[in-house]
């Protein structure tokens, strides 16, 4: 599986603890930065990111700032992305079982580092049930088609 990984100033630290832990599991990652602890705008990180879910070209992606809010924002505009702004385990397995979630948004100063790798681990390995939540995602689809013109 590959995984897209973007992040901000904000999210520098603990976006480069999830990429190490993402290797050693043997996941390949595509780096959309940033690399520097500099103040930056994290829409030119994690919009790139989110693209290259909604294209195909990486599997599931993972957005870190701060608290994982703007990350998430800019995500959501992408169509074709379903991005989850998570901080807790449950509702990363259960974005991927009823959302079918293909990007999850993560905040530094929000969860720590042994967390995270947790909420990750959870994103990475649940499927999505499908069933009656194919309906639903469906409508969300619905919704984008409507309004991302």
């Amino acid at each position: 599986m590959k995984i897209a990984i973007a992040c901000d100033h904000g999210g520098l630290n603990l976006k480069n603890e999830i990429k190490k832990y993402l290797a050693e599991q043997g996941y390949e990652v595509k780096d959309f930065g940033t690399d520097s602890a500099a103040s930056c705008d994290y829409p030119d990180y994690a919009l790139p990111a989110a693209e290259s879910v909604a294209k195909g070209e990486c599997d599931r992606g993972i957005l870190v700032c701060s608290t994982g809010i703007g990350v998430s924002m800019v995500a959501n505009k992408v169509p074709g992305v379903r991005c989850a702004h998570c901080h807790d385990t449950y509702c990363a397995e259960f974005t991927r079982l009823h959302n079918d979630a293909n990007v999850i948004a993560l905040g530094e100063k929000v969860v720590g580092v042994g967390y995270a790798l947790k909420i990750v681990e959870v994103f990475l390995k649940t499927e999505f049930e499908g069933g009656r939540h194919q309906r639903r995602v469906d409508k969300i689809t619905a919704v984008e088609k409507k309004y991302c013109k």
